[in-house]
């Protein structure tokens, strides 16, 4: 007997069909939607971080370029024997080229180029107040470096005061009221004449690199925290390094495989995200207090510096050893390679380009700790280039956290302009990880 279809079936079989076809629709468009979502979110993120990072730089730029130029006052020097050296008794007491006073040459300058008075005490001090204190210290090296110059005119290039430098950079508005600014009417007609006859202009500042600390923000420089960071460096290199990958060599090719070791992992990664602050009070406690080294030493930041970087070079060296195909290994060993020349002929070698990376960032990120460097002392206000890794010193960042404290308002240029030096310390060193790594990494 034939069975009768019915024609309302293949209707109702297409919505039967059709139903869940449409859940699956809408579950593709949920997932794509979500997808897109994510998407956003992350592009989002990415500007966001972006933003605050242009502005963050762009506002470090913005107040420390200005310190990489210094304005300086050209002034016709007669260096005077009766105000040098009345008695004439240098060749008996070269103290007596020390002891001189050379501001008066200075004030003696500034009003003869300005036209001065001399009896207008108030004009004679605002017109000294335009040249920097370190105007002494000129002199006196001049002289006592040449005493033949005793009696002759000389043009000689002082820096200008903080003030008069940053009116001269434009940093002081010149256009509210006397009483509001530190840089007086006479002073800005002053400044005005000497740049008219050449005297007063801005040139690179190399002071800012070579020379040391002071109090005077015109005259401050980072010569001393560059070598004292060199020092640093160097010294975490030559322990750090070597240390942290004979390490790794040992954990990840020969040390036997038990609880012993597996702590000993544990520890290092344990000891990668101590707080520096912590490796500070160590270093403070068994570097000083009872090694006994020498409080503000260089020798003392790199030694802390080294225990902090270690655990990163080791984790960063192992994981460049477990990135080699076990295939070298095992190739080595069929041809009759023992362990040692297996590690050290053809894993090591390969290993290298992510060793050099890791040791680089390690470097990088030591470079700019500032916090257990700050409990060793090496804050101290130091003037002298260290000659030693044990004599005091500072490093950058250290010596940018001392000038952000200071209550000079020219010292916001130093400091900016420091902490673009920093930054482009640590950029470079980044850069140079990325370029050993393309220059020297193997595709399996």
């Amino acid at each position: 007997m034939s069975k009768v279809v019915s024609p309302t079936a293949p209707a109702n079989g297409a919505r039967a069909l059709s139903r869940p076809i449409r859940h699956r629709d809408i579950g593709l468009r949920r997932r794509y939607a979500a997808e897109r979502r994510f998407r956003a979110y992350g592009i989002a993120a990415i500007t966001f971080g972006l933003v605050f990072l242009i502005i963050l730089v762009s506002s470090i730029v913005r107040h420390g370029y200005t310190a990489f130029v210094q304005t300086t006052i050209t002034l016709p020097i007669e260096f005077s024997e009766k105000t040098i050296d009345p008695r004439n008794a240098r060749a008996s007491d070269p103290n007596v080229l020390n002891a001189a006073n050379y501001p008066l040459l200075v004030r003696d300058a500034l009003v003869k180029a300005l036209s001065i008075d001399p009896s207008n005490r108030l004009a004679v001090r605002k017109a000294t107040d335009m040249v920097s204190d370190s105007a002494r210290v000129e002199l006196r090296n001049r002289i006592t470096a040449d005493p033949s110059i005793i009696g002759k005119t000389v043009k000689v290039t002082f820096l200008a005061s903080a003030n008069i430098d940053s009116a001269y950079k434009r940093e002081i508005d010149l256009t509210v009221p006397e009483s509001n600014r530190k840089v007086s009417d006479q002073q800005i007609a002053w400044m005005k004449q000497l740049a008219a006859d050449g005297a007063l202009h801005e040139s690179f500042n190399t002071g800012l690199f070579v020379s040391g600390n002071s109090s005077r923000p015109e005259s401050a420089g980072l010569g001393v925290a560059l070598v004292g960071s060199l020092y640093l460096m160097a010294t975490v290199l030559v322990l750090a390094l070597p240390i942290g990958v004979a390490t790794s060599i040992y954990l990840e090719e020969f040390a036997p495989r038990n609880r012993f070791t597996d702590l000993i992992e544990v520890n290092i990664n344990n000891l990668a995200a101590v707080p520096s602050i912590v490796y500070g009070l160590l270093g403070l406690s068994v570097f000083i207090n009872f090694a006994g080294l020498p409080r503000s030493a260089s020798l003392v930041g790199g030694l802390v510096l080294s225990l902090m970087t270690l655990p990163m070079i080791i984790i960063a060296t192992r994981a460049a050893l477990r990135a080699v195909p076990p295939s070298i290994r095992s190739a080595a060993l069929g041809l009759g390679a023992s362990r040692m020349q297996v590690v050290f002929h053809h894993v090591l070698p390969l290993a290298m380009p992510g060793i050099l990376t890791g040791t680089i960032l390690g470097l990088a990120h030591a470079l700019g700790e500032t916090a257990p460097l700050l409990l060793i002392g090496m804050v101290a206000f130091v003037t002298s280039y260290p000659t030693s890794p044990l004599d005091p010193s500072t490093s950058l960042p250290v010596q940018i956290y001392m000038w952000s404290n200071e209550a000079e308002r020219a010292f916001v240029e130093r400091t900016s302009g420091a902490i673009i030096v920093l930054l482009i310390f640590l950029v470079a060193m980044n850069i140079g990880a990325i370029l050993l790594r393309r220059r020297f990494e193997r595709r399996w």
